[in-house]
């Protein structure tokens, strides 16, 4: 699986800079996650909504936006055990700069969107992969666990972009988000997040 995600990724992976700066602010690294299973369950909800009358993805989303917030939950657990004050956290350069690239009418707008949903689940997958072996083992237990479900959610996003979309549309588009999603992972970065870039 890590290595169909990292080839979808263009073969780019965390840069090791990346990961340092990680293990310094883990504090900041869960108080994002956290916030981020939320949008996670949050976007699954409004495609679901937007796009109620499309079965498919209205079971998909449904059972996605469960499993993210049990993962909002489990983050939650994790911050309050470890003594750390939830705050607020901003949002991070990384989604807002895919979003961009969604086009505005349909069906090209959903199909853009569940592309854009598939990179942001492959490379929380990669993250995590990239981050276990540095951890403590109650965060790398957990970490790893996430592996496979993100992996599901990848996986998701993309057949359902296959199913809405015409198949070589949607590649021509993986290969234009890929590149800006590439330049967001390595080009640097002034902000610390999960998706962030290079650090400063």
């Amino acid at each position: 699986m890590l290595e169909e995600i990292l080839q979808f990724l263009g073969g780019l992976a965390t840069p090791p800079a990346w990961i340092e700066r990680a293990l310094v602010e883990q504090e900041t690294l869960l108080l994002d996650h956290r916030t981020l299973e939320f949008k996670a369950a949050q976007t699954a909800l409004s495609l679901m909504g937007r796009y109620l009358t499309r079965s498919e993805l209205a079971a998909r989303m449904s059972r996605l936006a469960r499993e993210e917030l049990v993962h909002f939950e489990q983050v939650t657990r994790i911050i309050r055990r470890r003594g750390i004050e939830l705050r607020h956290v901003t949002a991070s350069r990384y989604a807002s700069g895919l979003r961009e690239q969604v086009r505005k009418n349909e069906p090209e707008r959903l199909v853009d969107t569940l592309i854009v949903g598939a990179f942001i689940e492959a490379r929380s997958c990669e993250r995590f992969a990239a981050l276990v072996p540095h951890l403590d083992n109650e965060l790398a237990k957990f970490y790893a666990g996430l592996l496979e479900s993100e992996g599901r959610h990848y996986q998701g996003y993309l057949q359902l972009a296959l199913l809405y979309g015409d198949a070589g549309d949607v590649a021509q588009r993986i290969e234009v988000i890929r590149q800006v999603e590439n330049h967001l992972i390595a080009s640097v970065d002034e902000q610390f997040r999960f998706h962030s870039g290079l650090p400063a």
